[in-house]
C-alpha cells in the first residue's frame, strides 16, 4: 500500500524494460461486508508527472462480487483518468465531489467515462479504400472505432492533462499487462541443518498452506506476468 515493491525494482533489473504507464495496483480485502463504488478506489501518483507512475488501492468487503476482467480493467483506467482531471482542477482539492483526499490517496467515487467515436480516414488512406473498392465493390469494410474520455463539456482542460489523458488511453489500447510478485525464501548455503529445514521446508509449508491468495480479484491470464524472487536468509 504504499513505497515502491521490491519485486519491481528485481524485475527491472533482470529485464530493463519500463512500460509507459506504470501502475502499482494494491488489492486490499477489508473487514466489512460491503464496500461503496464511491469508496473503492484510492489513486494517487508517484514521483513527477512525466514518469507516468500512479499507485491504486481497490477494496473489497468479504461479501462483495468482485467484477470480471474485463469491467475491473474499464473501472481502473476511468479511475486513474478521473483522479488526472480532478487533480490538476484545483491542484488536489477537488470542486466537482468526485472525488476526496486522503493521506496522499485520493478517494475516486465516479470514474470519466469512456465514450467511442467513429474513426476517419484521411487522405493517406484514400488510395487503399479505392482499390479495395475496385476488387471488391459490394464489400463495404466497417469503419474503426476510436475509445476516448467523455470529457465534461463545461470543464476547461489544460493542455498537460490532455496529454496524458491521451497517454493513458494510447495505453490501454496497446494492450494492458498485470505483474504479480511471488517471493521465496530459502537458507543461505553453509546455513546449519536445523535452519534449513525449518526455512526450505516448515516456512514453505506454513506459506502455501496459511497464506491467502497472492491476488484476489479476476485478472485475465492471457496478460498476467508472475515474477519470482529469491530471498536469502
Amino acid at each position: 500500500m504504499s513505497g515502491i515493491p521490491a519485486i519491481f525494482s528485481h524485475f527491472v533489473t533482470n529485464l530493463p524494460a519500463f512500460h509507459q504507464v506504470l501502475v502499482f495496483l494494491c488489492i486490499k480485502s477489508v473487514s466489512v461486508p460491503h464496500v461503496q463504488p464511491e469508496e473503492r478506489f484510492l489513486v494517487g501518483r508517484i514521483g513527477p508527472k512525466k514518469y507516468r507512475i500512479y499507485r491504486v488501492i481497490v477494496r473489497y468487503g468479504y461479501r462483495d462480487v468482485q467484477k470480471d476482467d474485463v469491467e475491473f480493467e474499464k473501472d481502473l483506467v476511468s479511475s486513474i483518468a478521473e483522479f488526472i482531471r480532478c487533480a490538476d482542477s484545483n491542484q488536489n482539492s477537488f470542486m466537482d465531489g468526485a472525488s476526496h483526499s486522503c493521506e496522499g490517496l485520493s478517494f475516486i467515487s465516479k470514474g470519466l467515462p469512456l465514450e467511442e467515436e467513429e474513426g476517419e480516414f484521411d487522405g493517406s488512406d484514400s488510395t487503399g479504400s479505392s482499390a479495395h473498392k475496385e476488387i471488391n465493390p459490394n464489400t463495404t469494410a466497417p469503419k474503426p472505432k476510436r475509445v476516448r474520455f467523455a470529457l465534461p463539456k463545461d470543464t476547461k482542460i489544460d493542455r498537460e492533462v490532455r496529454g496524458e489523458l491521451q497517454e493513458l488511453m494510447e495505453a490501454r489500447e496497446a494492450g494492458m499487462s498485470f505483474i504479480t510478485g511471488r517471493s521465496h525464501m530459502k537458507a543461505k548455503s553453509g546455513s546449519g541443518l536445523i535452519k534449513q529445514i525449518v526455512i526450505n521446508f516448515g516456512y514453505e509449508f506454513l506459506r502455501r498452506n496459511s497464506r491467502g491468495p497472492a491476488f484476489a480479484v479476476n485478472l485475465p491470464h492471457v496478460s498476467t506476468v508472475e515474477v519470482g524472487m529469491i530471498c536469502l536468509v
